[in-house]
Order: C-alpha cells, then structure tokens, then sequence
C-alpha cells in the first residue's frame, strides 16, 4: 500500500496558512499590503481582543468584480505576476497569491468589495476555508475584508498568541510601519471601538513621522539627503550623536516603499554610525532605499520578512557613506531637556566678536593660533568674569599647529560622479561661539551660546580629540608596534581565514604582525604598541569578528576602534582636572576640528544644549507647550 498521500485541500491550506498568518500582525500586513497596492488613499483598520476576536480592513481602492472577487480566494491566483520573468522584477507588496486563502482558511471570513464604476458589488463569506455564501453588495466603492476568531479552527496555533495586548502592540507596529512609508495616505486603527491612531494623509514625511512618534523625536532626527552610489538611492532621516535606543524597534529601513530587515543594512548603520553611538544601542533611523528589483530577491519566504541582496556590499557601503556625511555634516547640539527647533538648525557665529564690559576679559581664538596644551598638574586658576570665547574655523593646513603635530584625517572620498546623484556637500558650518560661565564640579564646562545654555565634558571633548589624532596616525602611516616573547597561533574556520588574507595589509598597518603558518593557521608576531591587554588571543578573535563586519577596504581602517578608544580615554583629562582658560580655548579648538565633534568615541555626547525656551519655561517665564 503506498505511504505517499496527497493532502486534503483545507488542510494544505491550513498548512500554508501558518507560513503567512502568524498572528493578527501578519493579517494586517498582508491586507494593507494589497489596499496599498490597489492604490488605496484612505485606508481604516480595525480590531477587537488584541484582532484575536476580530480584524477588518476597509480601504477606497480599485475593488473587484465578481469573477477577481472569486479568483482571488483560490490559491496562488493573483494579478500581480503572470511569468517567471516578473517573479524577478517585482513592483508590488503582494504577488504569492496565497495570503486571502490562507487568511479565509483559518477564520470566519467576510469579503465586500466594489468597482468604482460598477452599479452593485460583491460580498463573500467563508467559514474555515469552505464557501458559505455569494451575495450583491451595495457598499462604498472599495474593498471590506472581516476576519473573525482567528485559528477557531487550528486549536494548537491558537494557543501560541499572546495576550491581547501584546497582540495588538504588533498590530500597530504593523500600521506604524506602512503609514511611514505612504504617507500620502491616511490611516486609522481602532481597538475596542476606540480611536487609536488617525492619521491625515500628507505630502511631508517628517510631518508624518512627526505624528507617530512626537514632536520632540522628530525635531532632532538628521535629514539625508538623497544620494546614489552604485545604482542605489537612499535618503530618509536618522538620529544625530547620542541619539539611541536600547533596541531595534526605532530603526525602520525601507527597499521600495517594502518595510525589510537586512544583516547588510545592519552593518551598513554600524559603519556610518561607528563612534556616534554607545556599545549595545541602536540608532533612530527612518531610511528609505530604492533601487532595481531584479537586484534583490523577496521571493525568501512567504511571510516576505527577508530581503536577499545580489551584491549586500554595495548596500551596506551606500548606506554607510550616506548616513556618515549626514552625521559629519550636521551642525546641531545634543540638547538636554528641550528638542532643537528644526531638523536643520545650525549654530552660526556671528562675524565679530562679542562686545565685553570692562571687567570681562575677552579670549578670541585666531585662525593661525596654535592650541595652548593640555597639562594635567596645573594649578587651579580662577576663571575671570563671563569671558568670552569665540571658536574660529578650523584652519586649512591643519598640518601646521604645534599641538597636533599629525595631518589631517581625510575626508570620505567623493563620490563619483557617474554614481552620485546629489549636490556637491555644503561647506562645513562655522563653529558657534560661546562664552565661558565656569567649570561645575570641575568636569562641566558651563557656556553661554546663541542658543541657549551649552554645557561641555572636559573628558569627553578631549578624549574625541585624542581619538581622532591617534586614527590619523593609523590611517596615515599605521601604527608603532610591539614584538611578542612568544608569537601567538591562531586556529581559525576557512571563512575567517580567507577574511584575514583578504585583509593582512589592513592588519600590517593596524601593528599586525600576521602571516600564514598551514591550513586555516595563522602566526601573530607583533601587536600595536597601544594595545594593553592580558588574552591577545581574545582580542584577535575580536578583530576577526569585526573584519567580517567590514565591507569595503576604506573602512578596514576602523578595525580596533574600540582598543584606540580606550587609549584615547586613558589619555585625555580626568574630572578632577583643573584647566585653565588656554587650555579651555585650545580644547574647543580641536574639538570643532574633529569629523566628529559632538561626541566621544564611545557615544557619549561632548557637547548637551539646553534651549533659553527651555530655561524660561523652568522659570515659570513661558507656559509649558
């Protein structure tokens, strides 16, 4: 007798179904997913017990005639695709045909739906997958999908979903996900018949996003600007230094208009980010890429969670240059308790310098100054009355200045111009100029801005100084190095040992003394002079983990970060270090002539600004909102 047997068709539908229907979230994404692509402009979801008891859809969409209406309860019946050809060019969200069936297989199912040209429109229902009734419908112009008692008829799926409101944090996630994308369109959700997000339909997607998560987010996320780079577009808005989350969930990324998650789009925020963010945080990203559909693939899994690049390098650089400039670019404080006041403020001296009673005594930092050195045995020395201190840009030749002896750390190359589609970058901003109120708890530099209050880390500032000197060292020339007593040998796996061929000039230049000594071994013979460590082995396995991060040559060279980080921190001025006003003057000096200067190697900000709105409205000055 044969063992092999060919399902019964509702229960190969309840089998598929639990590819695509995981929970009442996956519903929603699958039935906005279709509105969207009818081109739907207002689109209404609604839900009751979390959608466990209840999800419907309502948009104002092309609708269906009876015959689509039908059809498109059959498995793998859609109008999206028609050859193989398409299946590797795809424009839409939806194209499997499979997600209606499944949905209709394992629930109480309710179909409404009608042209806009057509007199009487057609209403559906199914109960577990088996058709129950066909009927006229004369509703709106549109689409009504109703799904009740979701897995009524999977018991043993029914009993993996969560409470009602876990469930539901899911489905707004869902919709929050879409209405950033479209938000040409509006959304409304309702949960137990209450209003729970209603969102008008705009042509600005700041304000949109400004509607889902606030005011005061919004006003402090970055602008990208819209560059290509190897056939790929990206723009959107991201989160400045400092600016963090201890997890992903305010990371959203987009592949044409597609909500995705991507290990290539993961470490492409990791290089553009580097040392703008804290160890173990995430960025605030709301990045839009666009590109060709055939060059990338989200025929994965029927769930469509996973996007696979054909060439994930040149994703991850594009995102990486992008959202480095941006942040290298923006000439924005870290506030404390009050948002900045746009997406695009910048902080501008004014051509001369501040006007100073007779008691003050005014420090200007001339162009062609040298920056007076940092000494950690110094004296206290009081600070005169309010003085002033104006911030002068940094000079072209930095090469000349006595306290930094090494050149000046290289741009990011250009893009070319075959490749990019962006105006040239604007110059970099004029540092802002400010005026020295005093040192509190011997840590905090207290100031006076055009802003408002600005408050500076004497440690964090010095240590981004002495991090970036000690990169330029590497990049320019590499690094002094050390020989070990006994050389350490490194077993590795063939995929980590082709990494550290591909990369043995990266490591030379690093203090890596590193060659082939059999298969899949290696022999280290010399470690960077910096490096202060008890396990090498431990800190090599690190390296190896962070080449395999790595996805151009040019970013090799923040390979060890972290070690130079620490040295940088070792090295610079403590809390309890008295400076005096050179020294102040000379910090912010170099400090403005770093890539990077509103925050420490390790994320930390160098620089926090609390607005005078902000202050005034402390003081009872000005009414809270």
């Amino acid at each position: 007798m044969a063992k092999i047997r060919i399902l019964p068709d509702a229960l190969a539908s309840q089998v598929a179904a639990g590819e695509v229907v995981e929970r009442p979230a996956a519903l929603v994404r699958e039935l906005v997913e279709n509105s969207l692509d009818a081109g739907a402009r207002h689109i209404e979801v609604h839900a009751q017990r979390g959608g466990i008891a209840m999800i419907r859809i309502v948009d104002d969409g092309t609708g269906m005639d009876r015959e689509d209406a039908m059809l498109s309860l059959e498995r793998h019946a859609t109008s999206k695709i028609r050859t193989k050809e398409d299946l590797g060019a795809i424009h839409t969200f939806g194209f499997r045909g499979e997600a209606l069936p499944s949905i209709a297989s394992v629930s109480r199912f309710r179909l409404a739906t009608r042209e806009k040209t057509a007199l009487v429109g057609t209403e559906i229902e199914v109960n577990g997958g088996k058709l129950m009734a066909v009927r006229d419908h004369g509703g709106a112009p549109g689409t009504v999908i109703e799904a009740r008692s979701l897995f009524f008829n999977v018991p043993a799926r029914r009993k993996f979903l969560r409470t009602e409101n876990t469930e539901f944090a899911h489905v707004e996630q869902q919709l929050r996900l879409h209405a950033i994308a479209n938000p040409q369109v509006a959304f409304t959700l309702t949960h137990n018949g209450e209003l729970v997000l209603h969102l008008p339909a705009t042509r600005d997607m700041l304000e949109r996003i400004r509607g889902l998560v606030g005011d005061e987010l919004a006003s402090r996320l970055l602008k990208v600007e819209e560059i290509t780079l190897h056939g790929i577009t990206v723009s959107g808005y991201v989160g400045g230094p400092g600016m963090s989350r201890s997890n992903r969930q305010m990371q959203t990324t987009y592949l044409n208009g597609r909500p995705i998650e991507s290990a290539s789009i993961s470490y492409g925020l990791r290089e553009g980010y580097h040392t703008a963010l804290m160890k173990g945080q995430h960025p605030v990203t709301f990045l839009f890429i666009q590109m060709d559909p055939q060059a990338f693939d989200v025929n994965v899994h029927p769930a469509k969670k996973e996007v696979r690049f054909h060439d994930g390098n040149s994703v991850r650089e594009a995102i990486s240059r992008c959202v480095s400039r941006t942040l290298e670019h923006a000439a924005k404080l870290p506030t404390g308790h009050a948002p900045a006041r746009s997406a695009a403020l910048q902080l501008a001296a004014t051509s001369e310098p501040a006007a100073v009673s007779a008691r003050q005594e005014q420090f200007v930092l001339p162009v062609a100054a040298s920056s007076a050195p940092l000494r950690d045995l110094d004296p206290p020395r009081p600070l005169p009355s309010a003085p002033a201190v104006s911030v002068s840009p940094p000079p072209v030749a930095l090469e000349k200045r006595e306290a930094v002896s090494l050149p000046a750390a290289p741009r990011p190359a250009a893009v070319p111009e075959q490749e990019a589609d962006a105006p040239a970058p604007a110059a970099p901003n004029t540092p802002p100029e400010f005026r020295i109120i005093g040192v509190l708890q011997k840590l905090y530099v207290l100031m006076e801005g055009k802003e408002g209050l600005v408050m500076m880390d004497q440690h964090a500032a010095h240590e981004r100084v002495n991090f970036e000197k000690f990169r330029r060292a590497l990049e320019t020339g590499g690094v002094p190095c050390q020989r070990l007593l006994l050389p350490v040998t490194l077993q590795t796996t063939p995929r980590d040992a082709d990494l550290l061929r591909q990369n043995l000039a990266a490591l030379n230049r690093l203090g890596i003394e590193i060659e082939p000594f059999g298969p899949n071994i290696f022999k280290v013979e010399t470690l960077p002079a910096f490096l202060k460590t008890d396990d090498p082995a431990a800190w090599l396995d690190q390296v190896i983990e962070e080449l395999s991060s790595l996805s151009t040559k040019s970013s090799s060279l923040r390979l060890s970060e972290d070690a130079i980080a620490t040295t940088a921190c070792r090295a610079s001025v403590k809390s309890n270090d008295v400076l005096s006003i050179p020294e102040l003057q000379g910090l912010l000096k170099d400090l403005f002539a770093c890539e990077m200067p509103y925050c420490c190697p390790h994320g930390r900000p160098t620089l926090v600004q609390i607005s005078t709105s902000e202050l005034e409205r402390k003081f009872g000055r000005r009414a809270p909102g």
